[in-house]
């Protein structure tokens, strides 16, 4: 092949090559690759509800009419079974609603749709469980009797994974508490608050991914503030829509206090 091509002109030699290459790119944008495309999803207030059903039912103690959302935001992805080919791949990374993201990230539990939807159905009721022990936690230690007689039950219908965690602890803490000064005021301040994140029962904030396509969902569906997981302030950074103000947040009380400082007008921490 190379004394052939020596006899060539560097055209012709440049032409010959290029056979190849263009060959290989053939097969590479038809084979499928190992990678899904997300963009925003929906979001859900947690004060409210969700799909014709209220999203925080709590019994053992009355709860408060509130003012303002907390909207918990979501992204959605191609599939576990769905081929992503290089066109979609190149298409993702020039598009700022979109994300490219190795499918293992999205799909860590594998390629079986239902498997998938059970997984994250579970770590959901996981998220829950946590959510429920650290907003109670968190009311015991801010001086709420009764707090052993609450029940909570969570509603967003076939949602999974455990991203929701950090927003359901703070649904049940307005719901029962407000803004906690005594004052009857709302953990919002009328707001539209939105955003993302685990928690734990001892009341941690997680990281979670995806939060870039989650700023956008968040303002298309009219949030001013976005709480981020302090770990993932660059990514939020990245396509954060015009308006949105992002305020990281690393623990529950950490997060509460944020809210009532912003509700004040005092300073807030920033990403």
């Amino acid at each position: 092949m190379l004394s052939r091509l020596a006899r060539l002109s560097r055209p012709q030699a440049l032409a010959v090559a290029a056979v190849p290459v263009v060959t290989l790119l053939g097969v590479t944008a038809l084979a499928p690759l190992p990678f899904a495309v997300a963009q925003p999803g929906g979001t859900a207030d947690v004060l409210g509800e969700y799909k014709g059903k209220q999203v925080l039912t709590i019994s053992g103690a009355p709860t408060r009419k509130t003012e303002g959302e907390l909207r918990m935001t979501t992204i959605v992805a191609t599939g576990p079974q769905m081929d992503v080919r290089l066109g979609d791949v190149i298409d993702g990374w020039f598009r700022t609603d979109r994300a490219v993201m190795p499918k293992d990230s999205v799909y860590p539990e594998g390629d079986n749709v239902k498997e998938v939807e059970e997984h994250n159905l579970g770590d959901m009721r996981e998220s829950q469980d946590d959510a429920t022990k650290a907003a109670l936690r968190y009311l015991r230690a801010n001086g709420v009797d009764g707090t052993d007689k609450i029940k909570v039950k969570a509603d967003l219908g076939k949602i999974g994974g455990p991203s929701a965690g950090l927003f359901l602890s703070l649904g049940v803490i307005d719901k029962l508490d407000g803004d906690g000064d005594g004052s009857g005021g709302d953990l919002t301040g009328g707001r539209t608050i939105a955003g993302t994140g685990t928690i734990s029962a001892s009341g941690k904030v997680g990281p979670v991914g995806g939060v870039s396509m989650k700023t956008q969902a968040a303002a298309r569906d009219g949030a001013t503030v976005f709480l981020v997981p302090e770990a993932e302030c660059s990514d939020a950074e990245a396509e954060k829509p015009k308006g949105l103000r992002l305020v990281p947040v690393t623990t529950l009380a950490s997060t509460v206090d944020a809210l009532r400082a912003l509700q004040k007008g005092e300073k807030v921490p920033s990403c």
